[in-house]
């Protein structure tokens, strides 16, 4: 076998490999998050699965050093691979009712099974290093430089595969095809390697294609995710950053459904605006300010995590002709917005959207704001960058002089411990700190000021009538006023050097569903 197709096969091996591994995390992802713990896990076991594979491949290939073996390795390998996504969408569909629904030993359940689906194809991904520098050396004193050649080719293929999976496949065919299209080019690499010499067994593996293009018909049907009942699924899309669906009932409100889908992102309807829920409290965030408080002085918005836009939406409708800009993340969702949610320059014109890290974003921004609106869950957690005290001092800066920041925090009603950090962390930043526990929910409106400001002046302000404001607008005052709660106590306060965000929420999610919450958060979220 030549020397040359042996680093072809090094090099083919290595991408597939790391697309494997970042296909994984997106896989797991879309319904478990994309957390610290999601990745430790993923990036630990394919490191225990290749490290079996080295020494697999290297006593394989002492045993057995002929390169129909290698080949045949590879032809399962990349059958296999293929075979992960189909297989895994059940359980997949399965573990999404689980975590929607707290339950959380099958959520842990499916997320283990996953996770071992990977040992066969991987380990066996693992053993062709090893296999190919055994192939490749034919004179030993050479052996040191065949083999640094072998894993440079191998590691640039894996920087290949890298890339190409979140910036390519991902976004344009999603996580299931992005499987079947690396496993199908390692398929092809080996199968013209091995075909020619072994005509009459290469039959078998012809089969292995076609089957995988049965089942792949069967499995990728449908969404990934059931819609709610009674609602019918009007988009689906895998972008770079969510899983994306947008549902819509039989009353007409559309709903925004990230990844797990765990919370409504975003919802609309024609002929509503307003829908009880937490968006409605950041238009209470400038009344902290103090009476008497206009909504004329209210000039400007700033939104990080856009999602769909209901928060701008709501802010035209109280404060009109307000400039607005929001911040998100993943492009995907602001085209979503605008063809969805009247999130376009048509409905919106004030609205300027930016695709972006919230944080790197707001840096760039040259204008202050009245308001400043920080929605950026991954339910349950928030990015923790966003979190710091050097953040918040960002922030702050892009304020005017009686600017106010309003930040949705999650909680459980007997577990306030990110509340509480939050809170001690923007009083490093911040003169007055207030907290507004949306009824019927798990989260808090934080609302924090430039100004030293009194509790008071919300319910002062909602008591005052202005023309220049909705009638609406003053309901919701009072229903602000009526969610304040007191501040707690915390040792915790979150830098860029030290913020344990996530460790935080895992901790505070493992109590509620040890303590049997399930059917709370169903009622909740369901």
């Amino acid at each position: 076998m030549k020397t040359a197709y042996l680093y072809l096969i090094a090099f083919v091996s290595g991408m597939t490999t790391l697309a494997i591994e970042l296909s994984a995390s997106r896989l797991l992802g879309n319904i478990f998050g994309n957390s610290n713990l999601v990745w430790a896990n993923v990036i630990g076991l394919m490191l225990l699965y290749l490290t079996v594979g080295y020494l697999l491949g290297g006593r394989l290939a002492d045993r057995f050093p002929r390169a129909e073996v290698l080949l045949q390795i590879i032809l399962w390998a990349a059958f296999l691979s293929a075979l992960i996504p189909l297989i895994a969408r059940p359980i997949m569909s399965r573990a999404a009712q689980a975590v929607f629904g707290a339950e959380a030993a099958l959520a842990l359940g499916s997320f283990i099974v996953i996770l071992i689906l990977f040992s066969l194809p991987v380990t066996l991904l693992g053993t062709v290093s090893p296999f190919v520098i055994r192939l490749a050396v034919t004179d030993v004193t050479r052996s040191g430089t065949v083999a640094g050649k072998v894993y440079a080719i191998s590691t640039l293929g894996s920087l290949l595969g890298a890339f190409l999976p979140v910036l390519v496949t991902i976004p344009q065919i999603g996580t299931a095809r992005s499987f079947l299209l690396f496993a199908g080019i390692l398929f092809f690499c080996a199968f013209v390697g091995y075909a020619p010499g072994f005509k009459r067994r290469s039959l078998l593996y012809i089969c292995m294609p076609l089957l995988i293009g049965l089942l792949a018909q069967r499995a990728l049907a449908g969404p990934l995710r059931p819609t709610e009942r009674g609602a019918q699924l009007l988009y689906e899309s895998e972008s770079a950053y969510n899983y994306i669906q947008v549902q819509t009932d039989e009353a007409g409100y559309r709903y925004l459904y990230l990844n797990e889908g765990q919370g409504v992102h975003s919802q609309w309807h024609k002929a509503e605006i307003f829908f009880g829920g937490t968006w409605e409290y950041f238009l209470a965030a400038p009344y902290f300010n103090q009476p008497p408080f206009d909504a004329r002085q209210v000039d400007s918005l700033l939104v990080i995590g856009l999602a769909a836009g209901t928060i701008p939406r709501q802010h035209l409708a109280v404060y009109h002709d307000i400039a607005i800009d929001g911040i998100e993340l993943d492009p995907e969702l602001i085209q979503v917005g605008a063809d969805f949610f009247d999130m376009n320059a048509e409905k919106m014109p004030a609205l300027r959207a930016i695709a972006g890290d919230g944080r790197f974003s707001l840096r760039r921004l040259q204008r202050q704001y009245s308001v400043i609106g920080i929605d950026a869950y991954q339910p349950p957690y928030i990015p923790w960058h966003l979190t710091t005290v050097e953040f918040f001092a960002e922030v702050k800066a892009k304020l005017s002089a009686d600017g106010v920041v309003a930040i949705n925090v999650g909680r459980t009603d007997t577990d306030r411990r990110l509340v509480d950090a939050l809170s001690q962390t923007l009083l490093r930043v911040f003169p007055s700190v207030y907290a507004l526990d949306v009824p019927r929910s798990f989260n808090t409106i934080l609302v924090a000021t430039t100004q030293p400001t009194a509790a008071s002046n919300l319910r002062e302000n909602s008591a005052l009538r202005s023309d220049a404001a909705v009638p609406v607008l003053y309901e919701i005052l009072a229903l602000a006023a009526d969610a304040l709660v007191p501040l707690g106590e915390s040792d915790i306060v979150f830098t860029d050097d030290h913020a344990p965000v996530e460790s935080l929420v895992d901790s505070i999610v493992l109590n509620f569903l040890l303590a049997g919450r399930a059917d709370e958060f169903r009622r909740i979220n369901g």
